[in-house]
């Protein structure tokens, strides 16, 4: 890759990585100027009414509060600027929550205006965000960096953030030095007399190692091991009720019952010295951890 290619997807990575941080505050205040001017419309995931503000339901409803200073308005409204995309149902669905809120502050028409220009603001982050995108992918499609994009779960922006820091691959004399540089390996160090690893550091830039475990993250391997359970495989009151109360142990294949450890600690030993009998005993005990 030539160092000017090189040198532009990488600043351009870094202003996209600015852009994210930015955008991220950006529509936190959001959730707080809309909780402030609405209480208790949009509450956080768990609780069960979570608004996505990149939705179109989300963005809606922003406009809503910042027309209307906090009130409630009609569900019309609320289709109005969703531009038909929303259902009726979803639409009164909102509506009747909107009505059960609190009402505004005394100062409702200030906030409206300040949520309306944050909303201009995020507007104008997602949008130079996309258009970063564009030019990202347009670096990336020239480069051995696209190569990165056939992984499954991996697009245009995790290649392209990986890429920028790890290309030239030739800088690196093999994969263990590449790990090394991310600051999420141990490195090795080799001499005519000397052949020694040292400990993990984080020498390496954040933004190469941050690359690397968002491009870990996309793949679909990682995300079906931390997947959740399905809900009907979780465990429930009844199972965990009954935990305490254990059956009988499986014995493995060709094992004699008396040959179990839990039957051998609950044989008599012979009459020993104490100190045999312990030694004896702790010979007969699983060496699972359990006391």
């Amino acid at each position: 890759m030539p160092d000017q290619v090189q040198d532009s997807l990488a600043a351009a990575v870094r202003h996209r990585r600015g852009l994210i941080a930015e955008h991220k505050v950006a529509q936190q205040r959001l959730h707080d100027q809309l909780h402030a001017l609405c209480p208790g419309l949009a509450a956080p995931d768990g609780h069960g009414r979570a608004l996505k503000v990149d939705s179109v339901i989300g963005q809606a409803v922003l406009d809503c509060a910042a027309a209307f200073a906090g009130r409630a308005p009609a569900p019309r409204s609320l289709r109005a600027r969703s531009h038909g995309r929303i259902r009726d149902r979803e639409a009164e669905c909102w509506i009747d929550r909107w009505r059960t809120c609190l009402p505004p502050p005394a100062d409702a028409s200030a906030r409206a205006a300040r949520l309306g220009r944050s909303m201009t603001r995020w507007r104008a982050l997602t949008a130079d965000i996309a258009a970063v995108d564009g030019e990202i992918a347009a670096l990336l499609a020239g480069s051995d960096g696209q190569v990165l994009t056939t992984l499954p779960g991996v697009a245009t922006a995790r290649a392209a953030a990986f890429a920028a820091f790890s290309l030239p691959v030739d800088r690196f004399p093999d994969a263990e030095h590449l790990y090394s540089a991310t600051g999420l390996a141990p490195g090795s160090y080799q001499s005519a007399t000397i052949n020694r690893r040292t400990p993990i550091s984080r020498q390496g830039l954040p933004e190469h190692r941050d690359a690397l475990m968002n491009l870990a993250w996309g793949l679909p391997a990682l995300r079906a091991v931390h997947r959740p359970p399905p809900r009907a495989a979780r465990p429930g009151p009844a199972a965990h009720s009954g935990a305490h109360r254990p059956g009988p142990p499986r014995l493995p294949p060709g094992l004699h019952p008396a040959q179990h450890p839990t039957t051998l600690r609950r044989t008599a030993l012979p009459s020993s010295p104490a100190p045999e009998r312990a030694v004896t005993a702790a010979i007969a005990l699983p060496h699972d951890g359990a006391t």
